[in-house]
């Protein structure tokens, strides 16, 4: 029978339940992919913003 475990989210490698990934290496490879997506929902979030506002402004003022 196989121990509980989970997969490293960064190489897929069998880690421990209690373990986030299974070295430096990929908890460096992990932050920098979480940092990513936040810069890329910030963008994404900044440009409906500016649509938003673009889509207003002709709307209510021409």
């Amino acid at each position: 029978m196989v121990e509980p475990h989970k997969h490293c989210p960064v190489c897929g490698t069998p880690i421990p339940m209690k373990e986030r990934v299974c070295s430096a290496d990929c908890q460096k490879v992990l932050e920098q992919n979480q940092k990513n997506i936040r810069k890329s929902r910030i963008m994404l979030f900044g440009v409906i913003v500016v649509f938003i506002l673009v889509w207003a402004y002709f709307m209510f003022f021409k």
